[in-house]
């Protein structure tokens, strides 16, 4: 509608009012009530959650801390929506990440608590409920929530019904996109195994013409569509390389190293310039499908969401991208635009990624199933008191890496690991402390606090917060041993 249009019809409605005030002084009230039409019912907004995988949250122009990233379209729905600018993931992997975002539990509780595992297939989730309100379920690009062979119904490629999540309507998707494609190369699968390819175009802007085509077609109902995305992780079976669209490691040379990973050991030095370039891809698919939806008079009812699953830590805290509960590897991007989030708004409570759908079914006026762990994050848009009373912690689980928990919290991270390295179970009886932050002192986390005496009285506090959410996530309470030495 043209800003002409829009006029016309604000000046209609204000004529109208005041047509309705008059006769109302004239003693015509009634008849005009009786005779005016019923307001029309609100549409349930359209919802678009919009997945980077391993993109962190300081590479977003709009956090103000990287002068080198190239993100304009990130920072307008930033200046337009609401910026969760202290965001968490629950549980820094791919597949544990997402089964935790779709469900509103933690990944102990989905089955899911390392990669390779199905979903457990009764659980609600996002799209599962949002398909008994009457939405149509639809996914483009990376699911891995599926088993991690084809004799159970996933392997890497073509998914089972079954194993879909809810997502029942538009399914072209691969278990493991990271298998099945290439950055310029590869396949996706239709919701009846059917091969769909594409060759010689970067692999974002492919899966961005898939959620184009989708957009572009009528819909007689509201729609959820989750476009999952690979890039900025990096490609598996190319030594694990970051690989950004052509040209990015010449445009992005000699870019800003973020301070968390200038004094460590890593593989930042290669692998920063493309994944710059790889950020700012998802960046041009981001502003390309928020054009698609001006197009298309779908702007105004959509609820728009860009996120990610985790960060990226480039081999600086363990021996591959993720998996700890460091800054770069924990904390996430989030902006939520639409029905419901209108305005600019930095909102500076800690909110997780565990917070996701039990916020977009509130939003959408759908019941949020009383299973869900997680909390509606819509208070803190609208709510002083709910700032102001909000916890500010979150309970994080690790898996593959090491069997550990921790409590994040605005001025703390307190990570506790399982003693003898076993990573083979989901939980463990007994852990001892291994990390402690000072987020306020030490935001770059380059000091490990855990076993300093003159911290123990801090260390209990957390130690202590720490169990209730462990007990709160389904877990029975862990022994947990004090640091002996200070590594």
């Amino acid at each position: 509608m043209s800003s002409t249009e829009k006029k016309n019809v604000v000046d209609r409605r204000k004529f109208l009012l005041s047509g309705v005030a008059t006769g109302a002084a004239l003693g015509l009230g009634d008849k005009m009530a009786a005779a005016a039409p019923a307001p029309a019912k609100a549409a349930k907004p359209n919802i678009i959650l919009y997945l980077s995988d391993q993109f962190r949250w300081d590479f977003l122009g709009a956090a103000g801390l990287n002068g080198s990233t190239r993100t304009p379209n990130l920072d307008t729905l930033a200046a337009n929506g609401k910026n969760f600018t202290y965001t968490v993931t629950n549980q820094p992997v791919c597949a544990p990440a997402r089964s935790v975002m779709l469900t509103g539990l933690y990944a102990t509780e989905t089955g899911v608590w390392h990669n390779g595992i199905g979903m457990n297939q009764t659980l609600p989730t996002l799209a599962t409920e949002l398909h008994k309100a009457g939405y149509s379920t639809n996914l483009i690009g990376k699911w891995h929530l599926a088993p991690n062979t084809e004799a159970e119904g996933g392997g890497v490629g073509f998914v089972k019904p079954e194993w879909r999540g809810g997502f029942l309507d538009l399914w072209e998707a691969a278990n493991a996109l990271e298998h099945t494609t290439h950055p310029y190369e590869g396949t996706i699968y239709d919701g009846d195994g059917k091969e769909i390819t594409y060759k010689d175009q970067y692999r974002v802007d492919f899966i961005t013409d898939r959620a184009e085509r989708f957009l572009r077609q009528k819909h007689d109902k509201p729609f959820l569509l989750f476009i999952s995305q690979l890039e900025p992780h990096q490609q598996n079976d190319w030594d694990n390389r970051i690989v950004g669209p052509k040209g990015s490691a010449e445009r992005f040379q000699n870019s800003h190293v973020p301070p968390d990973l200038r004094n460590l050991p890593g593989n930042w030095q290669q692998e920063l310039p493309d994944y710059y370039g790889a950020c700012e891809a998802i960046d041009s698919s981001v502003g390309r499908v928020r054009k698609i939806l001006e197009d298309e008079n779908l702007a105004d009812n959509t609820i728009f969401v860009f996120l990610s699953d985790h960060g990226c830590h480039f081999m600086t805290r363990n021996q591959e991208y993720k998996r700890s509960v460091h800054n770069a590897s924990s904390r996430i991007p989030l902006l939520i635009h639409g029905p419901g989030f209108e305005g600019n708004q930095k909102i500076e409570q800690m909110v997780g990624i565990i917070d996701i759908a039990p916020t977009l079914l509130e939003a959408a006026g759908v019941a949020v199933p009383s299973t869900m762990n997680g909390t509606s994050i819509l208070p803190l848009t609208r709510d002083e008191k709910a700032r102001a009373s909000w916890p500010n912690e979150h309970l994080i689980q690790i898996s593959e890496s090491m069997t550990g928990r921790a409590i994040r919290t605005r001025d703390w991270t307190y990570c506790i690991a399982e003693i003898t390295g076993a990573t083979s179970e989901p939980a463990a009886k007994v852990y001892q402390e291994y990390q402690m932050y000072d987020q306020r002192n030490d935001p770059y986390e380059q000091t490990n606090l855990a076993g300093r005496k003159e911290f123990r009285k801090q260390a209990d506090v957390l130690q202590a917060k720490l169990k209730k959410l462990i007990v709160a996530s389904g877990e029975p309470e862990p022994e947990i041993r004090p640091a002996k030495l200070y590594p």
